[in-house]
């Protein structure tokens, strides 16, 4: 096992790393930028390093910072978190040139994921159920055409290395179709150095539904079930929960052993997590695989009593998976909120200093945060400030305990998206069930001249 291990981010996911670590006895390090200096994660880590300013690219994004810090405090593994450097090839190949062990999938397994036209193609190899689309990246607007007449209208435009809605761009109509290849490449190149863009028919207001999965080096795999990840803005997801009440106990075990074997057949360690869309017949199709922790694996902890990033640390120093396929039970329900320094109806940042900050506990209730009275919430990266998680015996008792305790969760000082969660939770059409991509336009779309009011106040 690890004697000490290093972990490249920051906020309340480098603290969830730095909790699991102490139970297991490991000792931490932590990486900071100079905003950071005093954030809870540098706190309660062992040792500390500051890796550069307060911008990314100098920092959070600094291969040879990061690997610098590793090798002078004697870390022997770096976990990465998600987001930032979470998968990179680059650093995961770095890492095993320096003796390190990257704590995540191997550098190959992560470049063919993360490749989405390769990530595709060696998914309906293996088998899994894809969008009809273009073969591999669209060479030319001539080859978008003949592929959007040969699937059907509309189709949708997607950035190859693409993530978080950029580089991606929906088509309705063949006249607009050679204009938004050339929008999407442009914006594909300037997010992601690359610029190659494939084509798939669009699904209207799908749900999203993603599966996680663990494997080790040994060739075990299992997967811990779905989460409904529907509640998304601008493909950014606000809500999740597990399980989700779309799925069959039949649609679970058919996906989940679909899930497995196509982690098999690329070698996949680690967690992963599997995504998909699930159309409006219940047929499902792939999106794409995140080769990390995702930001919503508590709700899987809390049905399934995994804790996942654990796992991760034992399987990357080559143990065996702790739990077999059959070992693993779902127990109740989980949902999550993100709760994000952003005005509610505009979505615009709010940063700022937190002047009060409490949130209840009692039964069934988990809260991942670096957030505390006086603390600052930095204009400088993501607008995450906490995870609010609660689990019920059943659905109606989770979304009961999750809105009383975001009515008694006090934050002064900035703006939250509590207000926007709590109307979320209140709307008719959650408590139902009935979820889908689309759900969120009945509250992004605010009055243009409330908007506008509302910013000039702040100004």
């Amino acid at each position: 096992m690890f004697k000490k291990i290093l972990i490249a981010n920051r906020g309340e996911i480098a603290l969830r790393v730095i909790s699991a670590c102490r139970e297991m006895g490991i000792k931490t390090v932590a990486v900071y930028s100079e905003a950071d200096e005093h954030s809870l994660h540098v706190r309660f880590a062992d040792q500390d390093v500051c890796i550069g300013p307060a911008r990314s690219a100098d920092s959070y994004l600094s291969v040879p910072a990061i690997i610098s810090a590793a090798e002078i405090t004697g870390a022997d593994a770096i976990h990465p978190g998600y987001g930032f450097l979470s998968e990179s090839a680059y650093l995961a190949e770095v890492c095993e040139a320096c003796h390190i062990k990257f704590i995540g999938p191997d550098p190959n397994a992560i470049r063919l994921l993360g490749d989405k036209a390769r990530a595709r193609r060696a998914m309906k190899k293996a088998g899994v159920p894809v969008l009809p689309g273009s073969d591999g990246p669209l060479q030319s607007e001539e080859q978008a055409i003949k592929v959007a007449k040969e699937i059907g209208l509309p189709v949708i435009i997607k950035a190859v290395a693409g993530g978080g809605g950029r580089g991606m761009r929906i088509v309705h109509s063949l006249d607009d179709l050679a204009k938004n290849v050339k929008m999407a490449t442009r914006e594909a190149e300037a997010a992601f150095g690359n610029g190659d863009v494939y084509l798939e028919k669009y699904v209207v207001a799908p749900r999203h539904i993603e599966i996680q999965v663990m494997g080790d080096h040994h060739g075990n795999v299992v997967h811990l079930g779905e989460r409904e990840c529907s509640i998304q803005r601008r493909h950014q997801k606000l809500l999740e929960e597990a399980p989700s009440v779309a799925i069959t106990e039949k649609q679970r075990r058919r996906l989940g052993a679909t899930v497995v074997d196509a982690a098999k057949a690329v070698q996949y360690s680690n967690a992963g997590t599997f995504e998909f869309i699930m159309d409006q017949t219940g047929h499902f199709y792939f999106l794409e695989v995140n080769t990390r922790l995702q930001v919503e694996h508590p709700v899987t902890e809390c049905i399934t009593g995994i804790d996942i990033v654990k796992e991760q640390i034992r399987v990357a120093a080559g143990e065996r998976l702790s739990v077999r396929q059959s070992d693993i039970e779902f127990r109740g329900h989980a949902i999550e909120c993100r709760i994000n320094a952003e005005d509610p109806d505009t979505f615009v940042p709010s940063p700022g200093v937190i002047h009060a900050f409490s949130t209840p506990g009692g039964p069934g209730v988990r809260v991942d945060t670096y957030a505390h009275s006086e603390c600052t919430v930095s204009p400088y990266y993501d607008s995450l400030v906490a995870k609010i998680i609660t689990w019920g015996r059943d659905r109606n008792e989770a979304i009961a305990r999750m809105r009383r305790t975001l009515e008694m969760t006090v934050v002064d000082g900035i703006k939250t998206t509590i207000p926007l969660q709590l109307r979320i939770l209140a709307e008719p059409d959650f408590v139902a069930g009935k979820l889908s991509t689309a759900f969120m336009e009945r509250f992004a779309q605010p009055d243009a001249a409330a908007a506008a009011k509302k910013l000039a106040e702040s100004a």
